[in-house]
């Protein structure tokens, strides 16, 4: 499963765009939709990165969720997904996947509520 942040419109974007051409099985879900206690995560955490949580639990975030979810489409995407999980492309891809993150709000699709932490963002819920 890829979980990521609904409320985000470059999020959403780039789902939209993995939905388009990246052939996953994966179920995609907005965190704000998503049992993250059964998942084995919280919504801080997912505010923070997108995650991929495996068919036995384990959750991967960042850079390291998308290598996983590339894998998982196979074909082409998957030698590129296992790149991204070799030192030191695995230490470059964190350092631009947090970059992506911290600007999410000035790249396209991006809005001024992607800057906003979750909780104050307008109609969040609370969650816990």
């Amino acid at each position: 499963m890829l979980v990521y942040d609904g409320d985000c419109g470059f999020c959403t974007t780039s789902v939209r765009f993995i939905e388009r051409r990246i052939p996953t099985s994966a179920q995609i879900v907005a965190f704000q939709f998503a049992d993250l206690d059964a998942l084995g995560t919280t919504a801080e955490r997912a505010e923070y990165e997108v995650l991929w949580v495996d068919r036995a639990g384990r959750v991967s975030g960042g850079a390291q969720a998308i290598a996983r979810l590339l894998m998982d489409a196979g074909g082409p995407w998957r030698p590129v997904g296992a790149v991204l999980r070799v030192p030191p492309v695995r230490w470059i891809a964190h350092g631009v996947y947090r970059l992506v993150a911290a600007n999410r709000h000035r790249m396209p699709g991006g809005t001024a509520a992607c800057a906003l932490p979750a909780a104050q963002r307008p109609g969040a819920r609370q969650h816990g």
